[in-house]
């Protein structure tokens, strides 16, 4: 038997605030294509269920035409079970006008609610929506002959703390009977152990939203073998697009064609694909005088890579002793900053890379 356990997809996440307009519309509807993607994935694959442990969607207000698109892709599979668990971001969710749900969907509530997933009733599946509440965990009560797999959404804790949204008490779930604890909310994958006869696995969102968001994303594909009672979880790279954020030292570098030189270099040595999402950041010491345009370098690697934002992080380097005894502005500009007690070494490096840029061209002093 196989099961998918998925989480953290934020269907309709605006992202506004970290790509431009039409980058933010076309991840978005890329985020329900990967989406669909699984769904086809499990059919290929013979899944019997999916577990969605939380944050299917990411706005109060889902959009009639989302809604449809994964409403027929329920219905379109009557063989796969969907088991929906909401998230802190799942407010409306499916409840649409009261229009009837698919018979293979199944959803949680505030009490511990179970479904068999084989006809035998030998794998289970039990979970709650009041992951923050302690008294629910003193409620929990599984079957010893069956494989049991819990799904929550929050954030794990060894110990029930005020003021942790949705937090699940790893202590109160040990030596429960768990072989699987299929968890939603952090958005990186995540496999330990939970005693000595279960695990407990975030398996992070689906596709990156943002550059907090880098590394590897998809699922978790269980093979589960129910006469040997064991629960083998795998986890399936399945993103479109990876999200990378670079450090690239350009040392020494004077110009923008020789950053764009420098970060490409890099990026073929580190075999990133063309379809990836880049935050290149410079870093390294460059001379006063040199010319780098972080719009330049991000437009030039825009021509070989999906989407590239650049951000500066360099430091001046500056040599006092080359303006020590200059006689000119540039040099008593050196020299008073150097002579400042107020700044420290590197807000020195700044501000003499900044205003010797500023009096390139002045007359030497008379």
């Amino acid at each position: 038997m196989r099961l998918i356990h998925t989480a953290d997809i934020h269907l309709e996440s605006r992202m506004s605030s970290k790509f431009d307009k039409d980058t933010a519309k076309e991840r978005r509807a890329e985020v329900l294509s990967t989406f669909l993607r699984l769904i086809d994935y499990a059919v290929e694959q013979e899944v019997s269920g999916i577990i969605i442990a939380g944050d299917l969607f990411d706005v109060s207000k889902v959009s009639a035409g989302t809604l449809k698109s994964i409403r027929t892709a329920i219905e379109n599979n009557p063989g796969i079970t969907f088991f929906y668990l909401r998230g802190n971001h799942d407010t409306e969710g499916f409840t649409l006008g009261g229009e009837e749900l698919p018979e293979n969907l199944k959803f949680f509530d505030e009490k511990w609610t179970s479904y068999p997933v084989d006809a035998e009733g030998r794998v289970v599946i039990t979970g709650t929506e009041a992951a923050g509440e302690i008294m629910r965990y003193e409620e929990l009560a599984l079957p010893e002959n069956t494989i049991n797999i819990v799904t929550l959404h929050g954030q794990e804790c060894e110990y029930m703390q005020q003021g942790v949204e949705d937090c699940i008490p790893l202590s109160m779930l040990r030596d429960r009977g768990i072989d699987y604890l299929a968890l939603g909310h952090i958005h990186s994958y995540k496999l330990a152990p939970l005693d000595a006869r279960g695990v407990y696995c975030y398996s992070g969102c689906l596709e990156g939203r943002g550059f907090d968001e880098c590394g590897e994303k998809g699922f978790v594909l269980l093979e589960i073998d129910p006469e040997e009672g064991k629960v083998d979880p795998v986890f399936i790279p399945f993103a479109k697009r990876k999200l990378y954020e670079i450090p690239v030292d350009i040392s020494h570098v004077e110009d923008s064609v020789a950053a764009c030189e420098r970060i490409e270099e890099r990026l073929k040595n580190d075999k990133v694909s063309s379809q990836a999402m880049l935050k290149i950041i410079l870093n390294g010491e460059i001379s006063v005088d040199a010319e780098i345009s972080t719009e330049l370098v991000a437009e030039r690697l825009s021509e070989d890579y999906y989407y590239v934002k650049v951000k500066d992080e360099t430091s001046p380097h500056v040599s006092y002793e080359d303006y020590r005894l200059e006689s000119s502005l540039k040099g008593e500009f050196v020299r008073k900053v150097y002579a400042s007690a107020d700044l420290s070494d590197d807000m020195k490096a700044k501000v003499i890379r900044c205003g010797i840029k500023a009096l390139a061209g002045e007359e030497f002093l008379s």
